[in-house]
């Protein structure tokens, strides 16, 4: 939503409530030119929660483990094989 510059400074307050509290986000404008834009600040998660968080994800089966073990080992191995060469070069 597009909102002038003035008025935003007269109602600044509010507008941060409508960001903080409904999510909106707001384009700041002056004349026709758009200069900034509010909105809500991205929100992380705290690192005393990745525990929980590994917790929820899904895990391999013994047997699926050994065998993307085996094919990394075989990709480094066929990029080793490979000759270097200069990706600048013509």
């Amino acid at each position: 939503m597009n909102v002038t510059v003035t008025e935003m400074a007269r109602h600044f307050s509010d507008y941060l409530n409508r960001v903080s509290y409904a999510g909106e986000s707001f384009l700041l404008v002056r004349g026709k030119k758009v200069l900034a834009e509010l909105h809500p600040a991205p929100r992380g998660r705290r690192l005393g929660e990745l525990p929980a968080l590994l917790k929820t994800l899904p895990r391999m089966e013994p047997g699926d483990a050994r065998d993307f073990e085996r094919d990394v080992t075989a990709a480094k191995k066929s990029l080793n094989r490979r000759p270097a060469r200069d990706p600048w070069g013509s």
